[in-house]
């Protein structure tokens, strides 16, 4: 089932027309939301992330578009289904048809759709993951670059990259060379008692679990969290290395290169992340 502007319709039926500007200009914006127990986690932290990123896109947000509004819409979806699973949620808005790279309107359509998950909380998953670095195209630091808009060609191909070299995941990297985030998530390295991620100021995705890990590491004692570059060459030095997402929570990574990592910190932040979630 997909709400489309507030209708819910069959999958099959939801049809958006060729003129798209999400389809032909990349010109849309989405939330990925982690449903469970009844409820979106960090839906404040989703909601005012999406408004600042429409803002940033000069989209008109209609007057109706309240945190309550767009939290019911989701239930509505969420309730043609059977409600009790949890449920990865796509919200997506664009900006309405017309003009070329110019816009004949400010005026936006959303779309929200959703599939089920296996796991109604957040596990550690202990398989293997081994990284390595995509380096055929660079993610350009600025303001855009930490948006989750639907302009994700890097994404694209370094997770080809990565399928066809037989990596479970890539770093990205800035026009510095710096480390900016993985595939599909923001990325933590832990050397000894000091945990560093990206600066937003480098390129990252300004992600939602971002937020939330920083927030429960500076509750942690023995253990300092600095978001400050991070460098290819410091990743062989480190203790640990996870990456983080809304849907899976802590990706503890394994290896990278001839490096294997533990997943002590991992392992700590866990339960911490999964009561904050029950509780936001």
């Amino acid at each position: 089932m997909i709400n489309l502007n507030g209708t819910v319709l069959e999958t099959e039926n939801a049809t958006v027309a060729l003129n798209n500007r999400g389809l032909n200009y990349g010109d849309a914006v989405f939330e990925t939301l982690r449903f469970s127990g009844g409820k979106i986690y960090f839906w404040e932290d989703h909601y005012f992330r999406l408004m600042a990123s429409m803002r940033i896109l000069r989209m008109e947000i209609p007057m109706n578009f309240t945190m309550e509004f767009l939290e019911e819409e989701i239930i509505r979806i969420v309730n043609s289904e059977e409600k009790n699973n949890p449920f990865r949620i796509k919200l997506l808005v664009w900006r309405k048809t017309g003009g070329k790279y110019a816009p004949l309107t400010n005026d936006i359509e959303y779309a929200i759709s959703l599939e089920k998950l296996e796991e109604p909380f957040y596990n550690l998953d202990e398989s293997n993951c081994e990284i390595e670095l995509f380096k055929d195209h660079y993610i350009t630091s600025g303001l855009l670059s930490t948006l989750k808009t639907t302009n994700r060609l890097i994404n694209i191909l370094g997770s080809i990259y990565a399928q066809e070299n037989q990596y479970d995941n890539c770093l990205l990297l800035n026009e510095n060379k710096q480390i900016v985030e993985a595939l599909n998530g923001n990325v933590f390295l832990v050397t000894g008692n000091i945990i560093k991620t990206p600066p937003l100021s480098d390129g990252c995705l300004n992600g939602i679990m971002r937020k939330q890990i920083i927030a429960i590491i500076k509750e942690l004692p023995k253990i300092e969290i600095e978001e400050s570059s991070v460098s290819p060459f410091e990743l062989q030095k480190g203790d640990e290395i996870f990456i983080t997402n809304t849907i899976q929570g802590l990706v503890p990574v394994t290896k990278y290169r001839k490096k294997e990592f533990n997943n002590t910190v991992a392992k700590t932040l866990l339960p911490k992340l999964n009561l904050r979630a029950r509780m936001a």
